[in-house]
């Protein structure tokens, strides 16, 4: 899985507030102070029954294990009503609760399960079709890439509702077809969502109408660097997502980060701001829709460190990576499509970045088990074949189909406090391929490709400040006039303002 910059290009259903945030390109932002309402749903939570629904087996706070033990006695499709005050699993780091198909677990008003820094996981199993609402679940310890709710990643879950905070790991992982809405993902120690199902199997996924903040608190990335471990939610190999109506902010790492291979995802209303990475980090992925969203103020603390450093790399706040649209494997969009979002004051606007020595069976390619979607087998990407098409083609996770239109992208450098030749970055670009020997993508293969034949098109844009653009490589940085002319003709029929900053970052 990839990692941080060093190792991501180098070898070494809420409709009112869907309808509130679908801005157009010239459209006023929201206050700053107003984050979508009915998103902002840490500390208040909608309320679960005050007393037991008709048939609930009522769960008591007082008696340690009275859920897991409850449930283990129930039939199937049992509703479980736990009652206000705090409830505990039992003294054992795997006192943990296995719900079986179609059980339900609501909280009362003032219901929390608390894992007291002992038990790992909150729900376990394979079960299919479970609900849980209106509870608090906090001071779980799952090791590292492993969740507290829904910890095997059980196919048709409801999660609504709940606040899932102060863990480690992540909060919760994801299934087929499972629903998360309403809920506060706040202050785990590595994920709020882990969407990862063994066999890559999760289809249908929604995610809507949650708070997602403050994760990653114990810092993975610089713990383990290169993990790609970190971030308000992660996605890995997550065939058809619907990521709609969130406030996802303050996350340190990515506020969304999609790794290997997935596809069809449609994020749209959101709300992302003050994330310390990219806004959304689409990765060896496919087919994409991100619309009507408001991003503002992320990428700052990666973008700055980057600069910082000496690296010239155009740390984008939405970062395509190696990541295109693809008519050969079916969703409701054959490209990626970024339109009508507003992008105000991040580090920088949109990179897509496409590695020239990364591809499937390369050393280079992070996610080292992993071959594209139209070649499942890593075997067959080798010399002699992967010389010649289809396998020079379809070995790649190819940067390609980008459409950028209807988008307003605004920023002033005081605002970002960028550095000389830092922030305020268009790009799309690609290495010099130097490896493997054996590689096709030798020299500057890709680097051409990228801006010339892999339909990546900026058009109808509107821009506010001192804007850049990066073309080819990463030491090729152009103005507006280049942009827009022969060769490149990016940007047709956007506008260009320079705003009050007085230069470029």
């Amino acid at each position: 899985m990839a990692g941080p910059v060093t190792l991501w290009r180098g070898l070494v259903l809420v409709p009112a507030l869907v309808a509130a945030l679908a801005l157009t390109a010239c459209s006023a932002p929201p206050p700053a102070s107003q984050p979508p309402s009915t998103a902002a749903v840490c500390d208040r939570t909608a309320p679960g029954p005050a007393s037991p629904p008709q048939g609930a087996v009522v769960v008591d706070p007082a008696v340690e294990g009275d859920l897991v033990a409850k449930t283990r006695a129930s039939p199937p499709g049992t509703t479980f009503w736990l009652a206000p005050g705090t409830h505990t699993l039992g003294g054992d780091q795997f006192s943990q609760v296995a719900p079986k198909d179609r059980n339900a677990y609501l909280g009362a008003p003032g219901a929390s399960i608390d894992g007291h820094g002992l038990n790992r996981y909150a729900f376990v199993g394979e079960a299919r079709d479970v609900t849980i609402r209106f509870l608090t679940v906090r001071g779980f310890v799952p090791p590292q890439d492993q969740g507290v709710v829904n910890h095997d990643s059980g196919d048709g879950w409801v999660i609504e509702h709940n606040t899932i905070s102060d863990n480690r790991g992540a909060g919760l992982m994801a299934g087929a077809r499972q629903q998360v809405r309403g809920n506060c993902l706040r202050d785990n120690g590595q994920y709020g969502i882990n969407a990862y199902q063994p066999g890559n199997g999760i289809v249908g996924l929604v995610v809507e109408g949650n708070e997602i903040v403050g994760n990653n608190t114990e810092d993975w990335e610089t713990r383990n660097p290169g993990c790609g471990c970190s971030g308000g939610a992660k996605f890995w190999s997550v065939n058809g997502a619907d990521i709609r109506g969130n406030w996802i902010h303050d996350n340190r790492g990515a506020g969304l980060w999609a790794d290997t291979n997935n596809n069809d995802f449609l994020i749209e209303g959101n709300l992302i701001e003050d994330n310390d990475g990219p806004a959304l980090f689409y990765e060896t992925s496919y087919n994409l829709i991100l619309r009507n969203n408001v991003l503002r103020r992320n990428t700052l603390v990666e973008g700055r460190k980057v600069a910082e450093s000496g690296d010239h790399f155009p740390t984008g706040t939405v970062y395509l990576s190696e990541s295109g649209g693809e008519p050969r494997v079916p969703a409701r969009t054959d490209k990626i499509e970024i339109t009508g979002n507003r992008f105000e004051d991040n580090w920088s606007g949109i990179t897509a970045w496409e590695n020239a020595d990364r591809f499937c069976n390369s050393p280079a390619n992070t996610s080292t088990d992993s071959c594209t979607l139209l070649v499942p087998e890593t075997s067959r990407c080798t010399q002699p074949g992967i010389a010649t098409e289809p396998l020079y083609s379809d070995c790649r996770w190819r940067t390609q189909r980008v459409d950028i239109h209807d988008n307003t992208f605004s920023f002033t450098a005081e605002a970002i406090g960028c550095l000389p030749g830092g922030g305020g970055r268009m790009a799309v670009l690609s290495n010099y391929g130097t490896y493997p020997k054996w590689s096709p993508y030798q020299a500057e293969v890709v680097q051409d490709s990228i801006v010339t034949d892999q339909q990546i098109t900026w058009r109808d844009n509107r821009y506010v400040g001192p804007w850049r653009f990066v073309l080819g490589s990463v030491d090729h940085t152009v103005g507006v006039a280049e942009w827009q002319a022969e060769p490149y003709r990016q940007d047709a029929g956007s506008t260009f303002t320079a705003g009050d900053s007085a230069g470029s970052c």
